[in-house]
């Protein structure tokens, strides 16, 4: 299976949601707070570490 963006945003979105559907679902803190705070805060670091990840795997290519 080849990554393009299409899949890649996907496949992170899709990471994002089972979070969130559990930190709702276990009640472990307010759903305005998870939903305000926390997902945005995955979705961040999520695409930091996918273009960190990214610009690691063209450097290990290129060498």
């Amino acid at each position: 299976m080849e990554f393009d963006l299409p899949k890649t945003v996907a496949l992170l979105v899709a990471l994002v949601v089972v979070g969130t559907a559990a930190l709702v679902g276990m009640d472990a803190m307010a759903t305005s707070t998870v939903l305000m705070m926390v997902t945005p805060a995955m979705l961040v670091f999520g695409a930091v570490c996918l273009a960190i990840g990214v610009k690691h795997g063209e450097y290990r290519a290129s060498n």
